[in-house]
């Protein structure tokens, strides 16, 4: 189309007002999908749009998505002067019952109401509708005239200095506020938008970034903590030319750190603040000063102006408060009409001439503003305003009363009530709209009051803060079936998360072969059979495709019955109860199988490498830690076994020491396979193609274990790093052999290696080639139900049941009580491994907490 032809366009009855459209007509405008449509194009959209929604007088509701039909309809209902009602999708059940509007549109088309209903009066300035708490779907909105919406897009556009070649990736929902004031600003300034929902900790997120050649995006602290997760700090985005963020506060420590990285990468962090009551944005602190005054929110954006409202001596928040700290109030063309509680409010005008914004503030000698706290009863979570007093009345009317704070990014709930402190979690965040991770319950004996018999929220604050300092997850039933509440629960007290969310996965959550052993029990009692795939599946997929589990078995993962199952022969083997070796040569392929299952599929090298290095260190550092202690106590082993040096400087004929070459090797081991992952090139070849490198390896191995030990492994041979290499290799090859003729080579390789290996020992030789060629079968196996809880503690222990026999069965043995010497072993590990699981997860935090410090420092 060109110029003359965009100026021509047939147009509905009534004048479109097209303000936002800036661009020129041959100019780039949308980006969707493998589209790219030009500001004459999408203009024509809008127009055809329009001539469907031409209702005057008719409230619209308008499902938003990141999607082309969603922004067109968006645009069109702005062209045409029709409000627009902008909710999340599917959400928004107390909004159509309070507004009552005749036609909800959505990505896939119109839905009719009812068309018969009166329509409510509206304010011929109206244009806009948003809830005020962002996803909560709460009836209570703002109500935005044309001119707010349009003089908070090009204020935005004229700090932020958006370019007509820039392009703008929606990272965050278009119908919340802040991802909407994105699209708006890029486009009055003839700047290009590049649709997706896609998460930023999604891989295909970057790919579309550079494929499209993005020049910013936009994110809310959470957002920042998934660029951590990610390893954004790694990533090659050469035309990246600034963030921003809004959405809530933004550590101190981390603006630096990430305008520290702008800095040397080329683009420049632009923090924002801003309240849906002022359309989108209110003040913004200027790149160049990121770095020294981080804890500000800067100066006014252009067009308006803030001040501080001193408060009174018996108001809310004035005790203790510096007398240059009050309440911050905005002024500017972007401040909202008011609110609205019900239809009967759309017919009222503008009624705010100033924002009082509820925050706390105060004017630095520098003149940069800085907010200090809150003064009401709001708080922001992931990014969403919630109304705290809301939330407390709708939990009281679904039975489980409870009294709110947030602290950072966590909602708090405070309960008197223990049976309702397991089901507080799931309703919140329900009724609030925030994942459940972000919900804590606490249970206290009596809520505290004030003076005046009003509830102490200052006390329970406290309160919150301080059981932040450790956290202290409690055991969780298992979720009945399709509870995606319950699931991603068991998720985050299992694995120690309880920032999960139902879109997180075992591998992001960073589950290890430990940790993976009990959760797939748990899931299996209740879901039944669980996919192969489940640890890159969503905890939202799994509940939404799970069935109920059989009554009389449970299918446990493959893993977990041959750990359970090889740790219980090491045992019986050196209790000579009965002679079946190769418990241990199995595990050493699981532990390859396991590897490349969970720990490969991590996004990033460097992301990767430290996944893989704290797995390890989950295994390594407990058990020297161990070794050496009894080593201290009884002197039975060498300083060296604790170092896993014991096959470099130790003897070569069997002793104590050698009682620990299963940990040698697998450490040894998957530290070759740490560090070439590590080097780029073998990085990037083992992502393009995870079968055949991990092929390639198994056979580098198999040639080490014929070159060092030949066709027979005689004595302690069998037992050493280079004889044993190749068993963790073939489990590796094992976990990446998807389809039958790579099964078939793994299990010829596998054959290969076993072949004089085990010189007169047929059983082991049996025994070892059935575990591998069970890994290859990847089936979850069907046991009684009954069996189920002791083969997951068992199997789940398996480390420090083998770390912890050798000091437990011989005096049993001796004595001639095998059956005791058995079953104290096995009692004695489960106990060891309970015990440091605890201590484990007491200790995560404040580890995590150091080490978060270390890196930014």
């Amino acid at each position: 189309m060109t110029t003359d032809q965009f100026a021509q366009v047939a147009v509905p009855a009534r004048d479109l007002d097209l303000t936002l459209l800036g661009g020129r007509p041959d100019d780039p405008a949308i980006v969707a999908a493998d589209r790219t449509l030009s500001y004459a194009e999408l203009a024509a959209l809008v127009e055809r749009r329009a001539l469907e929604l031409d209702d005057p007088g008719r409230l619209l509701l308008l499902e938003m998505a990141n999607d082309l039909p969603s922004v067109v309809t968006y645009l069109a209902a702005l062209a045409l002067r029709r409000p627009v009602l902008v909710v999340t999708p599917g959400a928004h059940d107390d909004i159509v019952r309070s507004y009552r509007p005749p036609v909800v549109a959505t990505s896939g088309g119109d839905r009719v109401l009812d068309a018969a209903a009166p329509a409510p009066a509206l304010y011929p300035d109206l244009a806009l509708l948003l809830s005020t708490s962002g996803s909560t779907g709460s009836p209570k909105l703002v109500r935005l005239s044309r001119g707010n919406v349009v003089a908070n897009a090009r204020s935005i556009a004229e700090y932020l200095g958006i370019r007509r070649a820039d392009r703008a990736l929606t990272s965050l929902p278009l119908h919340y506020c802040y991802g909407l004031s994105v699209l708006n600003s890029h486009l009055v300034a003839g700047a290009a938008v590049v649709l997706t929902d896609l998460s930023v900790a999604d891989e295909c997120f970057w790919d579309l970034a550079r494929t499209h050649r993005a020049t910013t995006f936009a994110g809310v602290p959470y957002t920042f903590d998934l660029l951590d997760a990610t390893g954004f700090a790694d990533r090659d985005l050469p035309h990246l030319r600034y963030v921003t963020q809004a959405g809530g506060r933004l550590a101190p420590e981390t603006v630096v750190r990430y305008a520290e990285l702008g800095q040397r990468r080329g683009w420049d962090l632009v923090v924002m603040y801003g309240q849906t009551e002022a359309t989108a944005r209110m003040a913004y602190l200027p790149p160049t000063l990121a770095l020294t005054r981080p804890e500000a929110i800067g100066i006014a954006v252009p067009g308006g102006t803030l001040r501080v409202d001193p408060l009174t001596d018996d108001g809310p928040g004035r005790d203790g408060l510096p007398a240059d700290v009050g309440e911050l109030v905005y002024s500017g063309p972007n401040v909202m009409m008011g609110y609205a509680h019900g239809p009967e409010d759309l017919a009222r005008g503008a009624e705010v001439a100033a924002l009082r914004t509820g925050d706390l503030a105060r004017r630095a000698p520098d003149g940069l503003w800085e907010v200090v706290g809150r003064l009401n009863r709001t708080a922001k979570v992931f990014g969403l305003r919630l109304d705290l007093d809301r939330i407390e009345r709708r939990l009281a009317a679904a039975g489980t009363p409870a009294r709110a704070v947030t602290v950072a990014e966590g909602l708090h709930l405070f309960t008197t009530r223990p049976r309702d402190r397991r089901a507080l979690p799931g309703n919140a965040a329900r009724i609030a709209g925030i994942p459940a991770g972000s919900v804590t319950a606490h249970l206290v004996e009596t809520v505290p009051a004030t003076a005046s018999g009003k509830c102490d929220y200052a006390a329970l604050l406290r309160q919150a803060r301080a059981e932040l300092e450790v956290v202290r997850p409690d055991p969780l039933p298992a979720p009945a079936y399709g509870d995606v509440a319950g699931l991603r629960d068991v998720y985050a007290v299992l694995l120690g998360r309880p920032d999960a969310t139902a879109q997180d996965t075992f591998v992001s959550l960073g589950g290890d072969s430990l940790s993976f052993v009990e959760l797939s029990t748990r899931l299996a009692t209740r879901i039944g059979h669980l996919p192969a795939d489940w640890p890159h599946r969503s905890i939202e997929s799994l509940a939404h495709a799970s069935r109920p589990a059989r009554r009389f078995t449970t299918p446990l993962e493959l893993g977990v019955v041959l750990r359970a199952v090889a740790i219980t022969l090491i045992v019986v083997t050196h209790v000579d109860v009965v002679h079946l070796l190769g418990g241990a040569h199995v595990l050493l392929a699981l532990v390859g199988y396991h590897l490349a299952r969970f720990g490969l599929g991590v996004d990033g090298r460097r992301a990767r490498t430290r996944r893989l290095l704290a797995g390890l260190a989950g295994v390594a550092v407990p058990a020297s830690l161990w070794i050496g202690g009894v080593a201290l106590v009884t002197g039975e082993y060498r300083p060296a076994t604790a170092l896993y040096l014991n096959g470099v400087v130790g003897a070569t004929r069997w002793s104590d020491d050698w009682q620990f070459w299963f940990l040698e090797v697998l450490v040894w081991g998957t530290l070759a396979v740490i560090a070439a992952l590590a080097v780029p090139g073998i990085d990037r070849w083992q992502r393009r193609s995870p079968y055949g490198v991990a092929l390639i390896a198994l056979v580098a191995a198999l040639g080490l274990r014929y070159a060092v030990v030949g066709v027979s492994a005689e004595g302690t041979e069998k037992y050493t790093v280079a004889g044993s290499l190749w068993l963790v290799l073939l489990g590796w090859a094992a976990a990446e052999a998807r389809t039958r003729t790579p099964r078939l080579v793994v299990a010829a390789a596998g054959l290969l290696g076993l072949v004089g290996f085990f010189p007169g020992e047929p059983s082991r030789t049996a025994i070892v080639g059935a575990g591998v060629l069970l890994l290859l079968w990847a089936r979850p196996v069907p046991v009684p139900t009954v069996l189920a809880a002791p083969l997951r503690v068992v199997a789940g222990a398996s480390l420090w049941i083998y770390l912890t026999h050798w000091q437990v069965y011989p005096g049993l043995e001796a004595a001639g009580r095998p059956a005791l010497a058995i079953g104290a072993s096995l009692v004695v590990g489960v106990a060891c491994a309970c015990a440091y699981r605890r201590l484990e997860r007491a200790a995560r935090p404040r580890l995590r907490r150091r080490l978060s410090r270390r890196r930014r420092a």
